[in-house]
């Protein structure tokens, strides 16, 4: 009798292992989507398969206080360790669900001790029981549903991988732009003061020519009034110089301080002309991209566990040890014991929720398909745009170098004129005016080509690596 029970139990657990490898879920397939053959605003770039995208930050940004800078930040920010927090996080789910693929094991101890009172059939008596083995317990996955589950969990690790890759480059580019930021301000605080000491000499010498009636007192309140505007604006940039230090701190992770200096903003290293790739290489580049398709194969897993709950469950269980009713004995005698049981749970009703969480899981797949698509499209213009803004704030800048060439010629002829007699001072406020303008704006230009190199890079999927 024992002999057929054993093969019975054999039986079921041979028809478990086979099951075991059968899966209801659904095979993940890469969406379709299509690339162009080169990117729009690409004219000026070079073609060919290596991308700026592919170069180390510290060899794109070679101001050496700016990858001290960026060093720093990349150990310290909170961002950056949040994320790494959520990889340890995303780990231990994947164990977790690893761990449900296999059988539990424990080892099980019990003493009973009864006394039970005397009563009108039986007298009063005692009894004990004692019992320890090893219990086991495994739920075969025969649907896949452990499976797809733990598959799920390795996409989310692999996306919040991904994800800390994002937010590396991200810190790394606002980084970089923040502190071009701070040396354009520093460049404009530089242009400022050397137009209010000019503006203090002009002002001395029409306050010199009025007293010796050579002018009118309406010259002097002009010259006036281009110190004070001059000092007005000194004010401003030194109030957005300390805004922006702090805001260089905040991204590394400390408090509100001094930002120590290196290459001025004019004489930044940065191509004329910048190696954009192949649109197709951008997918597997940019770490949004990537982490978007990882969350699409986990949500795609998450169909077959939803799927696996409309067939049985099957749990099998087992214990093997000793029992006795004393405990000396307990190892001794005929006290061996073992159980085997096998329970099946098929679903019959539960109002449709199953298969709500069949069309969840789906519809969630969907959404993340769309994403993936929606992100790659993204991708490609913001790339295209970058490249275009950067072309063209290229030829802004040179221009605004020629303007502001002629700007201080005129400004020179002007003053020169004022002084010998041939002009009046509302002529040199103009001049004037125009070269201190023409500065701020060329400033502001080679800033703004800066700003399109380091957003160029990021979106061609630099700053991770």
């Amino acid at each position: 009798m024992q002999i057929a029970r054993m093969r019975q139990i054999l039986t079921v657990a041979l028809c478990a292992l086979a099951c075991a490898s059968c899966s209801v879920g659904r095979k993940y397939e890469r969406p379709m989507v299509v690339a162009p053959g080169a990117f729009r605003g690409a004219d000026n770039a070079q073609s060919g398969p290596t991308s700026f995208g592919d170069e180390k930050w510290f060899d794109v940004f070679q101001d050496p206080q700016l990858q001290s800078l960026i060093r720093t930040a990349l150990q310290q920010n909170y961002d950056i360790r949040i994320a790494a927090a959520r990889i340890v996080e995303a780990r231990a789910r994947v164990g977790i669900a690893q761990a449900e693929q296999y059988p539990s094991a424990a080892v099980i101890a019990t003493a009973n001790n009864y006394r039970y009172a005397r009563t009108k059939f039986l007298n009063t008596y005692e009894t004990s029981n004692t019992q320890l083995g090893l219990g086991l317990r495994w739920s075969p996955d025969f649907w896949g549903k452990y499976r797809n589950a733990t598959e799920a969990a390795r996409h989310d690790l692999l996306a919040d991988t991904w994800a800390q890759r994002e937010v590396t480059a991200s810190l790394v580019a606002d980084l970089a732009s923040a502190y071009f930021t701070l040396r354009d301000l520093d460049l404009r605080l530089e242009i400022s003061r050397k137009t209010l000491a000019d503006n203090r000499d002009s002002l001395r010498l029409t306050q010199l020519l009025s007293d010796n009636g050579a002018t009118s007192l309406l010259d002097v309140r002009q010259a006036e009034q281009s110190v004070y505007a001059a000092a007005a604006a000194i004010a401003g940039f030194e109030k957005q110089i300390d805004e922006q230090e702090n805001f260089i701190h905040t991204l590394m992770g400390e408090n509100p301080e001094g930002v120590t200096r290196g290459v001025e903003v004019t004489a930044q290293p940065h191509l004329p002309d910048i190696a954009a790739g192949l649109p197709s290489s951008l997918l597997e580049r940019r770490p949004d991209i990537q982490a978007a398709e990882a969350r699409l194969v986990s949500k795609n897993a998450q169909i077959g566990v939803a799927r696996a709950a409309y067939f049985p469950d099957i749990t099998l269980t087992g214990l093997g040890g000793f029992q006795s009713l004393a405990l000396t004995r307990l190892f001794s005698g005929p006290t061996g014991m073992w159980t085997f049981v096998g329970t099946l749970t098929q679903p019959l009703f539960n109002a449709g929720s199953l298969k709500k969480n069949v069309q969840l899981a789906e519809a969630e797949t969907q959404e993340a398909v769309l994403t993936y698509q929606k992100t790659i499209q993204q991708s490609f213009r913001e790339v295209s745009d970058a490249l275009k803004a950067y072309a063209k704030d290229q030829e802004f800048r040179k221009q605004q170098e020629l303007l502001t060439q002629a700007a201080a010629d005129a400004q020179r002829l002007s003053n020169m004129r004022y002084q010998g007699g041939f002009s009046s001072y509302l002529e040199v406020l103009d001049t004037n005016t125009r070269y201190y303008s023409a500065q701020v704006t060329l400033a502001r230009a080679q800033l703004d080509e800066l700003l399109d190199y380091v957003q160029l890079y990021y979106v061609l999927g630099g700053g991770w690596q």
